[in-house]
């Protein structure tokens, strides 16, 4: 049995940059993007894990909200393609056009980049300012099941206080979803 080590990022740190394949057949670079956006959210996300399925709205409306702000949000599937047929580039394709994705989907078929961050989960988030640094990540919210019931929007909060150069609190929330380790 192989057992990958989880290098992770810090928030604080400097994000691994990463030159990708999208499914719009692009290769995206988060260097270009945060030359680009103030501020870049990366959500590692996949196509089989219910907890992403019960996020996707949040994270079209998230993208909806900020993206007139200097805001773009990024979707990585980090999903070892072995164990799950369903993570497949073409896949991925389906998925995003199912679930009408307002968002880049990109495709880790190595892993190294969702281990380079330090994901564990799906989904799990990394807000990144434009000078490169990590300065939130974890949770999207507080409530999977129930998007109603949300007391606490993470994400949302750790973005909107970015856009306006204030401090983000809390810095950082477990994650909680389907493991990619």
């Amino acid at each position: 049995m192989t057992i990958l080590e989880t290098i992770g990022t810090p928030v604080g740190s400097y994000a691994p940059d990463f030159e990708l394949p999208g499914i719009d057949e692009q290769v995206h670079h988060l260097s270009r993007y945060r030359e680009k956006f103030r501020v870049t959210g990366v959500v590692f996300i996949c196509n089989h894990c219910p907890y992403v399925k019960l996020y996707l709205e949040r994270l079209r409306n998230i993208q909806a909200e900020f993206g007139n702000q200097g805001f773009t949000l990024i979707g990585i599937n980090g999903s070892d393609v072995n164990r799950h047929h369903q993570e497949s580039f073409e896949y991925m394709k389906a998925f995003a056009q199912v679930h009408e994705l307002n968002f880049p989907y990109l495709w880790d078929s190595t892993q190294d980049v969702t281990y380079s961050f330090g994901a564990k989960k799906t989904p799990m988030a990394f807000v990144i300012d434009s000078h490169g640094v990590v300065r939130y990540k974890g949770q999207i919210d507080d409530n999977p099941q129930h998007s109603e019931a949300v007391r606490e929007n993470y994400l949302k909060r750790a973005i909107a206080s970015l856009l306006k150069r204030q401090e983000i609190h809390p810095k950082e929330t477990d994650s909680i979803g389907t493991s990619l380790i």
